[in-house]
């Protein structure tokens, strides 16, 4: 399929230098997408001197299979894969991937119950060791996630961008005595990596090799979801003559880092900024600026403040149920009237939650995942998380279960303090509204979460 023609100050980015450093930051809507594509196209084009093989990367599979759906056949030099694939694959050709080596999110748990169930062994009892066991596997995944190896490092690093240290300096050493014991255990049960420390493994063996590089480019899109030492890797994958280029809105951090592309070790040699949302009608862009205006955005560096779109449109509508049964109900109902010539999502904020829809949904409908592999083009209606729907489009979204009893996230609350599962969701909650390009419908049963802006001129409000 056709993309559309870039203009003015579009043009300018694409056609950036084939050598260097470069970020393009832009809001929801600003067309990044579209953008990262015709970077790449630039970059492999065979007809230019600077032509070389290129990588789009993005963070989320449900992500690439809509860019594969986008990408033009003539694209012959562009792979386009999410990160993990990539790290797989670059570890893989290095004798680095031993089969079934990747830690799963069940196995993980377990391993930090035990590790720290072992490091408790050798200190006086503590409240420390009888925290929630989700605050450990969130610190392991920070470590994880900036590349911090010693000791030394994690007691001394300053938290930049985070909510609050949740782990005291002086509980530090203990901390990482947790995340060496975990990696100690992890690694007798024939798992070398999980998720999160791939980045680190590939930052190492791209240290050490001394041979040609796959890529000359690397086009980073939604990169504000890319932890630093992802970004670090990404940086050592091209050559010295080749760039990188990275597409990001960081009002839609939600992975965790929270951290500025500028703290990843990017040497940048121009920074440009999109502030035009041609995605949203005015009145979904109106709500979803009050929403990056609250307190869940404080200290975000470089975000970028978007300008009201042009086209106009029905007000977001927030719907008063009696039951969950009622929201899911009237869901499923407003997707099945609305697919049959838009495209439709149903967007959740915790992956549970996707059994309460499966069995009333059309087969055709689509749910959102990370085996995602084909994109089905026209009307019709996906579901899934907020997670899973970043990067992506619908003419209706429909965001089910925002009640104060369920957003924030209660067992977020729990684990991670209300500051941080506020911060968390306030950002969620800010993908989902912006997935909507014309229509939104937002629903809840007792009272309203907080997260949503108390201005009753942003919406319509409706008792079912």
């Amino acid at each position: 399929m056709a993309l559309p023609t870039p203009v003015g100050k579009q043009k300018e980015v694409l056609v950036l230098p084939a050598e260097g450093h470069f970020v393009v930051l832009g809001t929801a809507g600003s067309g990044k997408t579209t953008l990262a594509i015709l970077r790449a196209a630039y970059l492999a084009d065979p007809s230019t001197d600077h032509h070389g093989r290129t990588l789009l990367v993005t963070f989320n599979r449900a992500l690439v299979a809509h860019l594969r759906h986008l990408q033009e056949r003539e694209l012959d030099d562009v792979t386009v894969e999410n990160y993990h694939t990539f790290a797989r694959g670059y570890l893989h050709f290095r004798g680095k991937m031993a089969r079934d080596g990747i830690c799963d999110h069940t196995q993980r748990k377990a391993l930090i119950e035990e590790a720290v169930r072992r490091v408790a062994k050798g200190y006086k009892p503590h409240p420390f060791f009888e925290r929630h066991l989700e605050l450990f596997s969130d610190e392991i995944q920070w470590i994880a996630q900036h590349g911090i190896t010693t000791a030394e490092c994690y007691e001394t690093v300053e938290r930049v961008g985070r909510a609050g240290a949740r782990i005291e300096r002086r509980l530090r050493k203990p901390m990482f005595t947790v995340y060496e014991e975990y990696r100690s255990l992890r690694q007798a049960c024939g798992k070398d990596y999980d998720w999160d420390d791939l980045a680190t493994a590939v930052c190492k063996e791209l240290d050490t090799d001394g041979g040609g590089r796959r890529y000359k480019h690397v086009v980073i899109d939604e990169g504000q979801d890319f932890s630093p030492e992802m970004i670090r890797s990404l940086a050592k994958a091209v050559p010295a003559d080749g760039s990188v280029t990275f597409f990001g809105d960081v009002a839609q951090q939600i992975y965790g880092p929270r951290t500025s592309w500028r703290s990843a070790g990017l040497n940048i040699t121009s920074v440009w900024e999109f502030k035009d949302n041609f995605r949203n009608t005015k009145q979904i862009a109106r709500l979803a600026l009050a929403i990056s205006r609250t307190p869940y955005f404080r200290d975000v560096p470089d975000i970028v403040e978007p300008r009201s779109p042009a086209a106009d449109g029905p007000l977001p509508t927030v719907v008063t149920c009696s039951s969950i049964e009622d929201e899911v109900g009237l869901a499923v109902s407003q997707a099945e009237n609305a697919s049959k010539t838009l495209t439709v999502a149903i967007l959740l904020r915790k992956r549970e939650d996707e059994r309460l829809f499966t069995r009333l949904l059309p087969n055709s409908a689509v749910r959102l995942h990370r085996d995602l592999t084909t994109w089905q083009a026209g009307p019709g209606i996906w579901y899934g998380t907020y997670h899973a729907a970043k990067g992506l489009e619908f003419d209706t979204v429909i965001l089910p279960f925002c009640s104060s009893k369920r957003l924030p996230d209660p067992e977020e609350t729990e684990a991670l303090g209300e500051d941080e599962a506020t911060i968390r969701d306030g950002r969620l909650l800010y993908v989902g509204v912006t997935r909507a390009k014309t229509r939104l419908i937002i629903t809840y049963t007792g009272e309203t979460s907080h997260l949503l802006p108390d201005n009753a001129q942003l919406y319509e409000r409706v008792d079912l």
